[in-house]
């Protein structure tokens, strides 16, 4: 489970967004940090059940991303995340291609899974799968349990044109104009802070894998 003292501190952090006052609550920060690690572990060891790419083993640090913001080339100054990130693959956070992700953050904490704007190379491979295998892309996408849980795929980036190689009456058109290959849903402050939270979101986690196994032979 995530503790209610990790979303206290996430909400201090976007109250009190300067080192100054990092630096006064190290320790409020480090605590934080081993509650999401601990609640990793939980994830990867379920997750790990399902999915045959990710390692029992593997290591709950490589996969939870910095706090700290990379300010060199942005606007907002401020130096913190207000929320954790993980990412999970067979690599941890350091993955090519589909992953999972789990964000969060008081209010707005959510999972997803899939390739999110994958390389050219990948992306025409993507296409070309769900153009060849139309039947088995949407006996994944249009399966009942999936669409409750995650509704519709992320339309972020999509073509407005139709990509080169295919007709405007193509019957699955509007997939092959996705630039992202993404689902997910929102997760409540509720649903994280239960006892068995961490076997809550495996579960959820697990219904993307049928997506990642399509996206992961698309590329391979």
């Amino acid at each position: 489970m995530i503790s209610s003292s990790t979303f206290r501190f996430l909400k201090d952090v976007k109250e009190n967004n300067n080192r100054e006052w990092f630096q006064a609550n190290k320790q409020e920060y480090e605590n934080a940090r081993t509650d999401v690690l601990n609640f990793t572990a939980g994830i990867i060891k379920e997750l790990a059940k399902a999915d045959i790419t990710i390692p029992a083993d593997l290591d709950p640090k490589s996969c939870v991303m910095r706090i700290y913001r990379d300010i060199r080339f942005s606007k907002n100054k401020t130096p913190f995340k207000t929320n954790f990130g993980i990412a999970i693959s067979s690599n941890g956070k350091n993955f090519k291609g589909p992953g999972y992700y789990i964000h969060l953050e008081p209010g707005k904490s959510f999972i997803a899974g899939g390739t999110w704007f994958p390389e050219s190379d990948e992306l025409k491979s993507i296409r070309q799968e769900i153009d060849y295998n139309s039947s088995d892309w949407h006996e994944i996408v249009d399966e009942k349990a999936f669409r409750d849980e995650f509704g519709e795929l992320d339309t972020e980036g999509k073509l407005k044109t139709v990509p080169k190689g295919y007709s405007s009456d193509h019957p699955d058109i509007e997939y092959l104009k996705l630039k992202s290959f993404t689902a997910g849903r929102q997760l409540s402050d509720k649903e994280l802070l239960k006892a068995d939270s961490e076997v809550f979101v495996s579960e959820k986690l697990k219904k993307l894998n049928p997506l990642m196994v399509f996206l992961r032979n698309a590329i391979s």
